[in-house]
Formats: C-alpha cells, structure tokens, sequence
C-alpha cells in the first residue's frame, strides 16, 4: 500500500511546541467518550499545556488537590484534562468531593494515587459519571479490588521498572485500559508499549529548560 502523506500546517509564532515522542503513537490509544487517547502531557504548567500537541493533560501534583487550581487548568487548556484528586495525602470523603467537582467543572477523567482505599473508590464510583483511574506503583499491588470497587483504568507508574509492572499487569488484566509513564527517550518509551500500554504519560522539559534553550540561541544571534 503506498503511504500517505501527511500535510503538516505551521505558522511562525506558533512553531515552537512541545511535541511528544513518536515512538508513543505505536501505543493503541484509549477511547473516552469517543475521543483516542494516546499521549498525555504530566504537567500543570498552564504554559506547557497550551503550547504542547498531547491528547491530553495529566494534571497531578504534590499538594492537596485544590479546586481553583482544577478550575484555571480546565478553563486554559485546550485538551481534555486527567485531574487529580488525592488518594494520598488527601484521603477520605474529601476525595469524592473533589472528584465530584472536578467532573463539574469538565475534567475527562480522575485520577487517584495508590494509598487511595477501596472505600473511597467505590464512594467515588457512586458520585461520578467519568473514569476513575487508579495510580499502580508495583505487579503486586491489588488491582482487582480497585476494579471492582470502580476504577475503570490504571495509571502505572513505577519509575525504570514501568515496563516490566505494565507486562505483568497486562498478563493479569488482558482488557483493562493502561496509562503508564514512559521515561525520557523514545527507547524506554518503545518498551513500555511493547510492554502493554495503551496510553503514555510524557513528563515535557521545564519552562526554564526550554527558556535557557532559548536564551542560548539569542545569545548566540547578532541583534545591533
């Protein structure tokens, strides 16, 4: 069959983005609410989210989720946005709360980390009509008590072991969707797919990586 060509369109203050890594679009995807899903952008930097071409936002971070911060991510992104919502630190009703906002204010799915109980699942279940995804550090980890208490899909997240708990997950759990990290090169990124994954979470450069990338290239330029 010959390939197509695929026409790509740029415009001069628009072309400088965070892409993601090819070897991520060998992954199937994840359809939500009729939408693939095959990249997600790990970050809460409103100005990484709105210049990057992921399919999604994976909006977690290291404090107690907050609503005003759900809100101003969801309001400035362009793409659909996983939003966290404790299972951690933040533990107990409140995860059902927050989870409940975050659907109100158009989050596509929740995401809990793995202290979250069963419990607080199935609380979340019973208030939410959008995915609850369940953050996995290690194979042993009890994944079909999460399932059943309403977790729809897993967030693998097990630093340089990610590719051998995907592979064992996925033995396990043939049809549950999977998110996973795929580490920094295209190679760590190739095995996690190959390990299972549907889907890969992306941590992109920092703002001052990409600012001193930048700098570096003006400093570098006759200005006079």
């Amino acid at each position: 069959m010959e390939r197509k060509i695929l026409p790509r369109v740029h415009s001069p203050l628009r072309d400088h983005i965070v892409e993601m890594p090819q070897a991520i679009y060998a992954c199937s995807g994840i359809v939500i609410h009729g939408r693939r899903i095959k990249s997600l952008v790990f970050s809460t930097d409103i100005a990484i989210i709105r210049n990057c071409n992921a399919d999604a936002v994976l909006a977690v971070y290291p404090f107690t989720p907050q609503q005003a911060v759900t809100d101003a991510i969801i309001r400035s992104a362009s793409l659909p946005v996983f939003c966290g919502v404790g299972g951690g630190t933040t533990g107990g009703p409140r995860v059902a709360a927050l989870a409940q906002d975050a659907e109100a204010q158009g989050a596509m799915a929740v995401v809990v980390n793995a202290p979250i109980t069963d419990e607080i699942v199935a609380q979340m279940h019973a208030v939410v009509d959008i995915p609850i995804v369940c953050t996995v550090l290690h194979e042993d980890a009890d994944i079909a008590s999460r399932l059943d208490a309403g977790a729809q899909m897993l967030n693998i997240s097990a630093a340089a072991r990610t590719p051998e708990v995907v592979a064992a997950v996925r033995r396990r759990f043939p049809d549950v969707p999977i998110i996973a990290t795929g580490g920094p090169t295209e190679e760590t990124i190739a095995r996690t797919v190959q390990a299972g994954a549907n889907a890969i979470s992306y941590t992109p450069p920092t703002t001052n990586e990409l600012f001193r990338i930048l700098m570096d290239k003006y400093r570098g330029a006759d200005f006079r």
